[in-house]
């Protein structure tokens, strides 16, 4: 359906000789801890890439100001304003004049080039200089399709991240969510994507039969949602790549938020049966069915662990909307939350580390994550209604969606890291809900 998604999974990305000019390792320099509290964002310059013809320096000032919004936006960067420039970029091989950095309190500095190939192809290489170190960090060239400028971007970004703070990026990824509009009681709901930023959305159905829970599979490839097509909610697969979509299961009863195991080889999810619900795995091979829970509570929302060897729901068994965690074959579950308040929508961390979920508690939402064992509670952010957290692949970011109030109102969404501060709205054409994020894009 569209080529974009199969030829940038084979985007040549290959690394330029680093010039070391010290012995130390240059992370030992050039550094930003992300695992403390609020961080100093660090001073960074981002050049305009260069470019020898007019259609290559517009690539290389568009691709430079995609990596510069990400960075920017990820709270740990303050790209500098390029009026305080002193020196003027114009050749990429040869090392800047770190002295003119210096004065700007730059302590990192970005250049690059961008330049059209014999063969159509679009060729970005960029440098990553320490300024105080005098050295250069990091150098990469990505070539691929013209149109995928955008991408070429965020790999930059992701590589840059990387570099300074040891941990992955998540810039080059995209999100699945609901996209809403119309009236506030007559929404229609379709399922759309986009970059992490906001930009090439997409939409994946018309709008014609409502939408909810889409989720991805762990390939980035697939995505797994409920549709109301027909008047009865159904499980369906949508292959990003080929636009074909599937039914992977038709259920009698109500089925609620399907999710991919790690493996990808199965989906997880409750259904609705006498006034109960439980919580059920189907092999997407054999389309066999498998029951994990018994009992006459509501249990739904079930989120595997990364090592897919736990699985945390949420369940009213003890009267009210709690965290509980079991083995992933269904036995023991055990409740983990115990805070004031009502606690749902738990999704756990790709590092395994937080169990992120959605509380209420008089009136109000908040999105806030705790250890897997129900330590460490955090509160991240709260308001009117906030919901439905997601992580971004390297555990540091979550986005949700928030509703604002007023007959004219609805939701957006938003992201917030993992240490409550910045905050920050995504972009959306419209009304938007229910993200997830997919993993690293390869």
């Amino acid at each position: 359906m569209n080529k974009f998604f199969s030829r940038i999974w084979r985007i040549l990305a290959l690394a330029i000789a680093a010039w070391m000019m010290a012995a130390a390792p240059a992370r030992a320099v050039l550094e930003v801890d992300i695992t403390r509290g609020r961080v100093a964002p660090m001073p960074i310059a981002i050049t305009s890439f260069l470019g020898a013809s007019p259609k290559e320096q517009k690539f290389g000032a568009d691709i430079s100001g995609v990596v510069t919004a990400d960075l920017e936006r990820s709270g740990l960067f303050r790209p500098i304003d390029p009026a305080a420039f002193i020196e003027r970029i114009v050749n990429f091989n040869k090392p800047p004049r770190f002295g003119d950095w210096r004065v700007i309190k730059a302590q990192a500095l970005v250049t690059g080039r961008a330049i059209m190939q014999p063969d159509g192809r679009l060729r970005a290489e960029f440098r990553l200089w320490d300024v105080f170190a005098q050295q250069q960090i990091l150098g990469l060239q990505f070539v691929t399709s013209p149109r995928n400028w955008r991408r070429i971007g965020h790999m930059i970004a992701d590589a840059i991240y990387k570099a300074v703070t040891g941990e992955e990026g998540y810039f080059d990824t995209r999100v699945v969510f609901i996209e809403e509009a119309g009236p506030k009681n007559k929404r229609i709901k379709r399922l759309a994507i986009m970059d992490q930023d906001g930009y090439n959305v997409r939409r994946l159905t018309s709008g014609r039969s409502l939408v909810l829970t889409p989720r991805f599979s762990p390939n980035a490839q697939e995505i797994t949602y409920i549709s109301y097509a027909g008047g009865k909610p159904r499980v369906y697969l949508y292959n990003i790549e080929t636009g074909q979509r599937e039914i992977v299961g038709s259920f009698p009863n109500m089925s609620f938020a399907p999710r991919f195991s790690p493996s990808g080889s199965q989906v997880i999810m409750s259904l609705e049966e006498n006034g109960a619900s439980n919580i059920y795995t189907l092999d997407l091979r054999t389309r066999a069915v498998r029951k994990l829970t018994n009992t006459p509570a509501i249990d739904t929302a079930p989120s595997y662990s990364p090592d897919g060897r736990w699985i945390v729901f949420e369940s009213d068994r003890d009267g009210t909307q709690q965290l509980y965690v079991m083995d992933a074959s269904g036995g023991g579950a055990r409740r983990i939350s115990f805070g004031k308040g009502r606690y749902s929508t738990p999704v756990w961390s790709p590092r395994g580390d937080y169990i992120a979920f959605t509380k209420m508690y008089k009136g109000r939402f908040a999105i806030g994550v705790m250890k897997p064992d129900g330590s460490g509670e955090r509160i991240l952010t709260e308001g009117f209604h906030n919901e439905g957290p997601t992580w971004a692949p390297n555990g540091r970011v979550i986005m949700f969606f928030r509703e604002t109030r007023g007959a004219n109102g609805g939701p957006h969404l938003y992201t917030v890291d993992l240490t409550g501060y910045n905050e920050r709205r995504v972009r959306t054409p419209g009304f938007a809900s229910d993200p997830a994020w997919s993993p690293l894009l390869k």
